[in-house]
């Protein structure tokens, strides 16, 4: 091998090569006989290969009921410890909670109590009645939880189905809109999208075949701060019911590991083990410990999956046994480590897009890329001659390193997204005039070529830094605050102006030192 071939082979310019073969070995793959993009690598958005467009709306007033049950609770606890005298009557409608004492004086000690260890509540009494209900600024937060929260748990569950890198954000006050770009069992993701999977331990008060039957042995009125619920399993082809509390502390908010495995009398049976954390580790040995013999309900999403009876204390461990098939208790499994949503959701719109769209709109936006890079080149040939030719390679390069940004990245690819790097090319051609315009200001005035060129990228990095950096901040503004369509548009141009920095300020100069020093040409047309 010669001096001269060594020069070429070690310059950056052939690294640049490397890289962009490697790059395109990495982004595309042969498909009978035609090149496209590895779908594994590059995704694409709803809007271009259709797919499921979810709308579901968060029932915050139920989150901020649990809120006020659980203060409810804890200020009753806390009485009981200080011994105060206590409600002999208590009642919740939605947002308020009402609390019946013996006598006037009660009521107003009570208020004091409650005013004094909560400072979330408002609290007023009318004689021997006092009332609850949580401040306006801790309602919003709660509705902003119920939202936030139910957007993680849904991320947390549609990633371990395997459906990741969705779009998943809030629309006004109480939506959450939900793309499923061509997935392949929507089903099964709206069936997980759908369920609340709270977990709830309760002490069963009676079992009965019937609701009527448990009602007859209360005389037709159920205890205060009690409710029945239907059972999963049949009894003698029968359905099932339970008395249980209302309320209860130890729900699967307080799990650590849910998981599948085999129990049950035959050590055969198909169940779902679960395992608290500390806190819940705690209440649970608490629970099974005061109540030997007495069965507890495992109770999901309002049902009651199984009843076994408490034999000995058990502090972290449990399993659930429903006549579960392996797919089944995977699923249950997987909605339990994923959290129960912090507010029940429902659907409120449901659309399906077909994939033709999509198909169209990816061609009228290579249409519109090829006519736009198409005018470029035309451009600058006819201002810049040989360098323009070099400018216009640049701006291919930059396609293929945003291409391989957004692939490594995991963005999603959408419409907004094409028009994004449709808009970066026509941006990134702003650089090379920068520099170019430079260079001819340094050779008007006698200035050597290469040092027209070392003049010309530097003097203009400064103004090319400043506007690209400019720029990149309104990106990152859009992304913020914007949704769906607009944080696709956001990303590909923030990944554009990234890209326009490195293709115009190093693989640009890379070229001309090629040109210039490794292959020695002393006159360029510029």
């Amino acid at each position: 091998m010669n001096a001269s071939m060594r020069n070429i082979l070690g310059t950056s310019f052939i690294a640049w090569i490397i890289a962009a073969i490697l790059g395109l070995v990495y982004l595309f793959t042969f498909d009978g006989g035609r090149i496209k993009l590895r779908p594994e690598r590059v995704k694409f958005g709803i809007d271009l290969v259709g797919g499921t467009y979810i709308t579901l709306e968060v029932q915050t007033e139920k989150a901020i009921e649990v809120e006020l049950t659980d203060k409810v609770q804890s200020i009753l606890r806390k009485m009981e410890e200080a011994t105060q005298a206590m409600p002999v009557a208590q009642t919740q409608e939605k947002n308020r909670a009402l609390w019946k004492f013996a006598s006037v004086q009660d009521a107003q000690q009570a208020v004091q109590f409650i005013s004094k260890n909560d400072q979330m509540l408002v609290v007023t009494s009318s004689e021997s009645t006092v009332e609850m209900s949580l401040r306006p600024a801790a309602e919003k937060r709660i509705r902003d939880w119920a939202v936030q929260g139910n957007i993680e748990v849904l991320r947390t569950r549609l990633d371990r189905l395997g459906v990741g890198e969705i779009p998943i954000a809030s629309q006004g006050e109480k939506n959450i809109v939900i793309e499923l770009p061509s997935v392949d069992n929507p089903q099964q993701a709206k069936a997980m999208i759908g369920k609340a999977a709270l977990l709830e331990i309760k002490l069963v008060e009676r079992g009965a075949p019937s609701k009527e039957e448990i009602l007859d042995a209360y005389d037709g009125e159920l205890p205060d701060g009690f409710e029945i619920l239907p059972g999963k399993e049949e009894r003698q082809g029968h359905q099932f019911f339970y008395l249980v509390p209302k309320y209860t502390d130890l729900t699967g908010r307080l799990l650590k590991d849910a998981y599948t495995g085999f129990g049950g009398q035959t050590q055969s049976e198909v169940v779902v083990h679960f395992q608290f954390n500390p806190e819940g580790g705690e209440k649970f040995y608490e629970l099974t410990r005061r109540n030997h013999n007495r069965q507890i309900a495992l109770i999901l999403d309002g049902e009651v999956i199984s009843a076994p009876r408490i034999s000995v204390p058990i502090r972290t461990d449990g399993y659930i046994h429903g006549n579960f098939t392996g797919e089944s208790a995977n699923e249950l499994a997987m909605l339990l480590k994923s959290g129960a949503f912090v507010a029940p959701v429902k659907f409120v719109e449901e659309r399906q897009i077909g994939p033709s769209l999509g198909q169209e709109s990816i061609k009228q936006g290579l249409i519109a890329c090829l006519i736009g890079m198409a005018l470029l080149l035309l451009f600058s040939i006819v201002f810049y001659k040989v360098a323009g030719i070099f400018a216009f390679v640049t701006l291919i390069y930059n396609l293929l390193v945003i291409l391989i940004a957004l692939a490594w990245l995991r963005a999603t690819l959408t419409l907004p997204g094409i028009a994004g790097m449709v808009l970066t090319v026509g941006m990134a051609i702003d650089a090379s005039i920068l520099i170019y315009e430079k260079i001819r200001e340094e050779l008007a005035a006698g200035v050597g070529l290469k040092k027209a060129v070392d003049v010309g990228f530097s003097d203009a990095m400064a103004v090319i830094l400043d506007s690209n950096i400019t720029t990149f901040i309104v990106g990152v503004v859009l992304y913020k605050f914007g949704t769906g369509p607009i944080q696709g548009f956001a990303v590909t141009m923030m990944v554009g102006i990234i890209a326009t920095l490195i293709t115009g300020l190093f693989f640009l100069r890379s070229i001309f030192n090629f040109i210039l020093y490794t292959i020695g040409i002393q006159k360029l047309s510029i």
